[in-house]
């Protein structure tokens, strides 16, 4: 169902890119918490490798001083560092491996988390969104947090974990080296948290360019025909083009900004080698250091710097992440209402509205405002009223898409936010004025309504909705493939589609918005035949604008902008 649209602010960019981070940040620390038990298995691996590497260098060490004393070659030595090696290659593969693994199970958990988010929220929350910056939300926001997920929290521990590894290794040898393998660090995170700043922005803008590149680009293609009929094609093309320009912008700056953070780090670990290695070189020049314990230190350098040059290039898939996550927080901190737990009782459903007001978001003027009426058990109403008038919001609220600003909705005698959300739209079927099509075949799409459905089942409501009738002209008949959008039927067969779906789904209650509004008159007055079949027996509530489009039944009419009522 489409919703009216108010003055939302955009998913893709809440308090645009040069707004405060702190919502990407609580998102990415609460995404880094959950994310820990997937990091485990590569972090122990790559904290298994960091200690092969060790005892590589020690045996390496070893073999060198040995050969270089006069000694010859030290096989076994030279066997056991090649025994490292071929184990640190194996885990080295592993951690590969498993970092995938992690990155992928923690995509695929976001993103369910954020689908369940937006079922919350419900359709009239999506709506309200510009659908393109929903779409980079699922997509591109999500995917760019693989290498926050894969690489960078490994990297992290191991940054942590190893140089701390190195130092206790060479504390009895070197003391003051010994310092230098734990200063090092602190270093490198103080070079990475002064680039970090600018870094978090300028991916934050990226973000924000490419989702308003996206819903930008998704709407004119959405409009394309208009567009051309009043020749405003070309003119748009400009605008596209220089939407993408402001993207490739962005992705410049946040690439310029990555390079300068990386020759810094490099600059901060080049600085600390040559000091660490002209302090051990000096060493054993005035002998005061054994050969092997010399050697050893200058092998465990390059080692010991190597999960911190992981951190650095791992540093840039966390502001990267960071960038990402400042869209992802306005849906995951988005407050959603608590559903109701009561289930719809069996038999006939009445509906009441008391008192019911409700404005829409960022609009002044309610849609609705002291909206009171009554419907029995199978009585048919009409509400009838101009465009404002709230007949469009009152079916929001009764399928549970919106909740009132004031009073109360009850369905079958029930505060409609009391019932549960699956047990309310079980008993409610509902035709819109546009249909939403799947692409698929027919069958597929009127099956949506109940895919449990047996042939028989779905052949009455074929025949009850005259899809039948137009269905077996087509070249495959039921099993003909349309398009996302009813491509390939027209406005009065993607009607009757929605048409049978209501009538599969057998519920209680009709919700009819507009199902004639766009069709021609032989059109509509078919589909009126089909709608009086459908709602004998069940309570009907339509919303419509012409008297002769309404069904045999009570007329409500509405006023706007504030709704006053009179049956």
């Amino acid at each position: 169902m489409m919703a009216k649209r108010g003055n939302a602010p955009e998913v893709g960019t809440p308090q645009r890119a040069e707004g405060t981070l702190a919502p990407a940040r609580r998102a990415l620390a609460r995404l880094g918490r959950e994310a820990r038990p997937s990091a485990m298995l590569p972090t122990s691996l790559g904290l298994a490798g960091g200690l092969a590497a060790i005892g590589q260098a020690w045996l390496v060490a070893g073999a060198l001083a040995v050969l270089l004393q006069g000694g010859g070659v030290a096989w076994a030595l030279l066997a056991g560092a090649a025994c490292l090696v071929a184990v640190r290659t194996v885990l080295a593969a592993l951690q590969e491996a498993a970092s995938f693994k992690a990155g992928a199970v923690m995509r695929q958990k976001l993103r369910g988390e954020l689908l369940h988010r937006l079922h919350a929220l419900g359709p009239a929350w999506a709506e309200a969104r510009p659908a393109g910056q929903l779409a980079a939300t699922l997509v591109e926001r999500t995917e760019a947090l693989e290498g926050f997920f894969a690489r960078w929290l490994p990297s992290v521990a191991m940054a942590a974990m190893l140089p701390v590894a190195a130092a206790l290794a060479a504390f009895p040898i070197d003391g003051v080296i010994a310092a230098g393998f734990l200063a090092a660090p602190v270093l490198a995170v103080a070079a990475m948290a002064g680039a970090g700043i600018g870094a978090a922005r300028a991916s934050a803008s990226q973000f924000a360019a490419l989702a308003r590149m996206g819903g930008h680009f998704l709407d004119r293609m959405r409009g394309l025909a208009s567009l051309v009929l009043l020749n405003q094609a070309v003119p748009e093309q400009r605008r596209i083009a220089a939407v993408a320009e402001d993207f490739r912008t962005s992705i410049m700056k946040v690439l310029r900004i990555a390079f300068l953070s990386a020759a810094m780090l490099e600059a901060v670990f080049v600085t600390a080698t040559a000091l660490v290695s002209l302090k051990a070189g000096i060493d054993l020049l005035e002998g005061t250091l054994p050969l092997r314990e010399g050697l050893f230190m200058l092998l465990l350098v390059p080692e010991m710097f190597s999960p911190l040059r992981a951190l650095a290039g791992a540093y840039h898939d966390r502001q990267a992440a960071t960038g990402a996550a400042q869209g992802l927080a306005a849906l995951l901190e988005a407050e959603a209402p608590t559903p109701g737990t009561a289930a719809l009782p069996p038999g006939p459903i009445g509906v009441a509205f008391e008192g019911v007001g409700f404005t829409h978001e960022g609009r002044d003027t309610p849609a609705l405002a002291g909206c009171s009426f009554t419907v029995q058990p199978g009585e048919t109403v009409v509400l009838m009223g101009p465009s404002g008038a709230g007949k469009s919001t009152i079916i929001d609220l009764l399928m549970g898409f919106r909740r009132a600003d004031q009073g109360v909705v009850r369905v079958a005698g029930i505060d409609v936010t009391a019932l549960d959300p699956a047990s309310l739209r079980q008993g409610i079927a509902w035709v819109g004025q546009r249909t939403a099509i799947i692409a698929g075949t027919i069958r597929e799409n009127v099956l949506l309504a109940r895919p449990d459905a047996t042939d028989a089942e779905l052949a009455q409501a074929l025949e009850a909705a005259q899809v039948t009738d137009f269905a077996q002209a087509l070249p495959q008949g039921l099993e003909t493939r349309i398009g996302e959008g009813g491509f390939g039927v027209s406005g009065g067969q993607a009607q009757r589609i929605a048409l049978a779906r209501a009538f599969l789904k057998d519920a209680r209650l009709l919700l009819l918005d507009e199902p004639t509004a766009a069709l021609d008159p032989a059109t509509e007055a078919a589909l009126l035949v089909g709608l009086r079949r459908l709602a004998v027996g069940r309570t009907v509530i339509m919303a419509s604008h012409s008297q002769a489009a309404a069904l045999a039944g009570r007329v409500v009419r509405l006023a706007a902008p504030v709704a006053r009522m009179a049956a």
